[in-house]
Formats: structure tokens, sequence, C-alpha cells
């Protein structure tokens, strides 16, 4: 949610915001009223109830004689305080839900505009160059056994696949790299529900307009996380987390489902965009004047993976309308993919500010003793999706694979992957 007092204090900070988003700024000014009517009626409720209470204690000194007509009074003005207080709560109502509306303030140097108005940071590695004609991941991964989607269809429509033999394990091993590698930086393992509460979905700013990407269990009323950072940022819902020693980081390993809403004839071949995928993803809680700096560090470590598989990429400013409705600043990481002579996302790392915070009610001390909500950061370590890359770039004329270094000794050493017989 946005900070209620930037939004009286500063209202054309966001309104800049919602151009730069290509969002409507007229819901500035419509919270702005609803805020102002807001704290009116919370004032008059407050003012009426004291009253009642002071007039509770002439009522218990009054006389026998006396109390009948107080007592009355007292009933007219507990009527009065129960109107007042579902004033409140209507006018603290609608200015929630206009509130919940404004997409978080992105940070200044933020690109405007679309999707492709992202700015490149920098481009690294040297690109794949091959003195055969490549072959796609899919062709790849049907040759070494590695991928059925034919059977993944059967099994479950479209977009759906089995990983198999060397691709099941080819996975894991990509898994387990990532998470040594976030156990270098200190993060905490956890291995996610996958199932929320609404309140936790809504929480986290997925229920705004993309809400239609999300798979939704309506006997339960639990949705489907499309990434653990859900929840992961429900974790310390409604709690004070301390942060004297630093920043919080979590490490979540889970399957994700992505409906793929509005996505049909897009990247419908192989396992670039599924309905199903496993991901590992750092999320960090720490003091809002240290995000931005976090989010530096997050970026750092994504690139690490990234080179300690031999990949070539690219690191992207995402533009403002192109952002989640929490994500004040994101960085793409786009990998090479040969066959499509593009990049593609492999990474996304997220600086949500205070936004989720606010919606979730999780907070820290400050200096002063005092408690303020916390900033909270996300970024992809490792997923599915990143197969596509590999098998693309590192592979051979006839069909095998060579298998990045970091990766052998998960998976006993082997060096290579071979295209099985019949294949």
């Amino acid at each position: 949610m946005i900070d209620p007092v930037l939004l009286r204090n500063d209202p054309e900070a966001v309104k800049r915001s919602q151009r730069a988003r290509g969002n409507d700024e007229a819901v500035v000014d419509q919270a702005l009223a609803a805020d102002a009517s807001r704290r009116a009626a919370l004032g008059e409720f407050e003012s009426l109830r004291a009253e009642q209470n002071e007039f509770g204690k002439q009522v218990k000194a009054a006389s026998k004689e006396e109390k009948p007509a107080l007592i009355a009074q007292a009933q007219q003005l507990a009527a009065a305080v129960k109107a007042a207080d579902a004033r409140a709560k209507a006018a603290e109502a609608e200015f929630e839900t206009l509130a919940l509306s404004i997409q978080n303030l992105i940070i200044d140097g933020v690109p405007a505009g679309g999707e492709e108005n992202f700015v490149t940071l920098r481009t690294v590695g040297e690109q794949p160059t091959f003195d055969f004609e490549p072959r796609d991941h899919l062709e790849l991964g049907e040759l070494l056994g590695a991928i059925d989607m034919e059977r993944g269809a059967k099994v479950s429509g479209a977009r759906f696949y089995f990983l198999r033999g060397v691709g099941a394990r080819l996975e894991l091993a990509l898994m387990n790299h990532a998470l040594n590698r976030a156990l270098d930086h200190g993060f905490t393992p956890l291995i996610t529900p996958t199932l929320v509460k609404p309140e936790i979905m809504q929480g986290t700013g997925f229920l705004g307009e993309h809400a239609d990407e999300v798979y939704h269990l309506p006997a339960q009323d639990l949705f489907l996380t499309g990434t653990s950072e859900v929840a992961l940022a429900g974790y310390h819902s409604d709690e004070i987390v301390d942060l004297n020693d630093g920043p919080l980081r979590y490490a979540g390993w889970s399957t994700c489902y992505r409906s793929e809403a509005g996505s049909h004839g897009k990247d419908t071949r192989g396992i670039l965009r599924v309905h199903q995928f496993n991901k590992l993803e750092m999320f960090v809680y720490t003091d809002p004047a240290e995000a931005e700096a976090e989010h530096d560090r997050l970026v750092a470590w994504q690139e690490d993976m990234l080179q300690s598989l031999g990949l070539h990429y690219r690191v992207i400013d995402v533009a403002a309308g192109d952002l989640g409705s929490s994500a004040a600043r994101k960085f793409d990481i786009e990998a090479w993919v040969p066959t499509q002579d593009a990049y593609r996302e492999l990474t996304s790392t997220s600086n949500c500010t205070t936004y989720q915070a606010r919606r979730l009610s999780t907070r820290y001390r400050t200096e002063s003793g005092k408690t303020a909500a916390v900033a909270t950061l996300n970024g992809t370590l490792a997923t599915t999706r990143w197969i596509v890359a590999i098998l693309e770039t590192h592979q051979q004329a006839d069909g095998s694979v060579r298998v990045p270094e970091v990766l052998r000794p998960y998976l006993g050493g082997l060096e290579v992957l071979t295209p099985i017989a019949g294949a």
C-alpha cells in the first residue's frame, strides 16, 4: 500500500509515478479526498466516544432522581457513537480500496514507458556461435531423452511437460548449485507452501491487474503461487522482525504455477513459457535505507550464477509501465537464446520498498524504538527456464550438450549429455 503520509505530503510525486507507469493519476486525488474523509470521520468518532466516557461518569455519580433522564441521554449518545463508528469504518474501507489501487511509487531514474522502453545497463560474455545449424532446446531435449512435451500434454494439457532422465537430473543440479550459492551468501533455505490465503496473495500485489494469471481453488479459497515470493512475503506478516544483525535473507524453493493468461500463441514450443516449473527465489527483509544497495547485491549474485554457467546475457532496467504493481524498480537479466536470435528473461529482481510490508503489516524497530514498515526485495536465482539457455548455448554438432563445469559434481561427474539411441 502507498504510504498515506507520502500521499498527503507529496501527492505530485505519486502522480508522477502513476504517469510514468501509464496509470490513471486521478485516483491520487480521489484517495486524498477519501483520506480526508476518513480522518474527519475517525476524529468525530473519537470525540463522541470521549464524550460518552465522560458522560458515563456523570451517570454513575448522579442521584437516583437524576439517573433516568441521564440514562436516556446516554442511550442517545451511544447511538451517535455507533453511527459515527460505522461512518469511520466505511470511510476507512473506501480509502483502503483507493490506496490499494495505487501502485508502488517508482524510484527516481526508472525509465518511463512500456515493455519496449527498457534501458540496457550492460551486456556480459560472448555471444555463442556455431559452425553448424544449432538445434533449439526442445529438439535437443528430445534427442537427449530429457524433455517430453507430448506426454505432458497427454497427462495435463498444453504447456505441461515431463523432465526425464538427464533433464530431471539437470534441473536438480541447477537448483542445488543455486541453493549452495545462496547458502554462501547467508540465505536461510525454505521449502515454501504453494497454496496461500487470499490476504497473502493480495498483500503481495498479485491480485491486481494480473489476477487472471493466478490459479484459484474456489472451494478452499486458496491460491496457487506463481513464485515463492508470495509465501516468503507472508512469512513475517503481522510481525515485528529483528534487523539488528542486518537483513533477513531467505531462499525459497518451490514449484510455481501460472495460467499464462493473455499469452496464447506466444512461446508455445518447449519449456520457455509453461504452466508449472520449479524456482529458487531470493527474498529479503531489510531497513528501507539499505534497500537499493541490497537490490544491487541481489543482481550481482544473479550475474555470478549466470557467469558460472557460461551464459551470455544482458542486464536491463525495466521501464515503469512494465513493472509489477509492487515493484519500485526491477532489473531483469536476459540470456541469449541462439535459435531465437534474441535475449530471453531468466531472472527478475525487484525492490518493493515498503509497499508489500505495509499491506502485510511487517515492521521493524527503528533506532528510536518506534516501529516502521520494512523494505522487501525478491529475485530469481534459478528456475526451469534456465535449461533452455544451457542446452542451446552448450550444444555440439552431434546433438550432445557440454555440461557446465559447476554442475558436473551434481551429475556424478558427467561432462557431456549425449543423445539416446533411437531418439
